[in-house]
């Protein structure tokens, strides 16, 4: 009889991601990379759908046009990513369980919680009923149907920000006999410098989208949306993208939030209520020196890239880096063939420098399709995703005294 062997495989280290957005992706592809071969680490990827969400062109899908349709499972092909299709419907982070579609029960050592935002339509009467949002593929591909079908009209957009400026000026651009009014607390283009303010207003105004700053809606009906002080506007359709919401899986798993249901972290992206657990894009609630990170596909994928390099320092005995993001610009495009750049301080504050016309096109097509060579370096190369701008003096948390 032979003896046993006594050599023996450690278990992997379990690394559950939830979400595969922008920071959930860039989270699986980099940590998978970093851990192949060494082996010490099996990564599991949840997502409700195999397509990737492109959030940064759903205006585009909503007005019918095509966009390339790309596959999760084709993205981590290569990487030994176990990708998991199923809606997350509770996490445990005592237990360490994730529940997947009700019925599947999944176990982690490492959670990265990556589950991202969207529109806010609970808040405002009547919004969840009879208004569309911009929240996934299929939500987009519904407003192009029934923009499709609609001839003549009023099509009221809801929210003056990025989402709804880009979907009020998509819209005008390619249904030109529809009546495009935009309504919102603030003024298209506040944040931006006052030449490119004015210059996103009066692209807006040549589209011949209707601006109404300064309102409130407090109520959307099947056939109007009611404003403060009680003016109504008759519409056929409401597109929604005022305020968002994160899931509230968070909360009820136990782990520390803020008020608006994003997972506290420390300095390295960990909760700090329960550290095994990184919280990734729109679903963190991460302190900077200037403020916390507000959610953008520019700072998301970076927090996904530095949580997988924490969860492999980790995995070597050392402590997760801080994590330190700047911004660098404010990209929106207006229509195809017009659009504004706007560069920013790393706080996010507008610097003078700005692009206006086709070179800001060109530019916002660079932007929303850089992700995919980006996760192709990364699958070869790693390292290639750990650069980003740090901000310098602008991101420095200084300690109190």
């Amino acid at each position: 009889m032979s003896a046993p062997s006594e050599a023996h495989e450690a278990t992997p280290h379990r690394v559950l991601i939830l979400g595969a957005g922008y920071a959930g992706m860039a989270a699986a592809i980099q940590l998978a990379g970093r851990v192949k071969r060494r082996g010490d680490a099996q990564v599991t990827l949840i997502n409700a759908q195999d397509r990737f969400t492109e959030r940064l062109r759903l205006h585009m899908t909503a007005t019918g046009q095509r966009v390339a349709e790309l596959s999760i499972p084709e993205l981590l092909d290569g990487t030994g990513t176990r990708f998991v299709r199923g809606w997350v419907t509770a996490v445990n982070a005592d237990a360490r369980t994730v529940r997947v579609d009700d019925d599947r029960v999944l176990h982690y050592d490492t959670l990265i919680y990556g589950l991202g935002s969207v529109a806010d339509t609970e808040t405002v009467p009547g919004v969840e009923d009879y208004a569309y949002s911009l929240n996934s593929f299929q939500d987009a591909e519904l407003l192009a149907g029934r923009l499709a079908r609609l001839g003549s009209g009023t099509v009221v957009v809801g929210g003056s920000g990025l989402t709804g400026i880009e979907s009020a000026a998509e819209i005008a651009e390619q249904y030109p006999k529809l009546n495009v009014v935009l309504l919102g607390r603030h003024e298209p283009g506040a944040t931006m410098t006052s030449k490119a303010g004015a210059y996103l207003r009066s692209a807006l105004e040549r589209l011949g989208v209707q601006v109404r700053s300064g309102v409130e809606v407090t109520k959307v009906l099947p056939d109007a949306v009611e404003l403060v002080g009680g003016e109504t506007i008759a519409t056929e359709v409401v597109l929604w993208t005022s305020g968002t919401r994160v899931s509230p899986l968070a909360a009820a798993a136990g782990l520390t939030v803020d008020e608006r249901g994003r997972i506290v972290t420390d300095t390295g992206l960990r909760s700090v209520s329960h550290p095994q657990v990184y919280a990734v894009g729109d679903a963190a609630a991460i302190a900077q020196g200037y403020r916390v990170m507000h959610g953008t596909c520019q700072g998301g994928m970076p927090t996904g890239v530095h949580a997988a390099v924490s969860i492999v320092r980790a995995l070597r005995g050392r402590q997760p880096k801080p994590f330190r993001f700047g911004y660098y610009h404010t990209p929106v495009s207006l229509g195809r063939h017009d659009g504004v750049v706007q560069f920013t301080h790393p706080d996010d504050s507008p610097r003078r420098l700005h692009l206006t016309g086709r070179i800001a096109v060109r530019y916002k097509e660079t932007v929303t399709a850089s992700p995919w060579p980006t996760f192709g370096r990364m699958k070869k190369m790693p390292a290639s995703g750990a650069f980003w701008p740090r901000g310098g003096r602008f991101t420095r948390i200084r300690a109190s005294r």
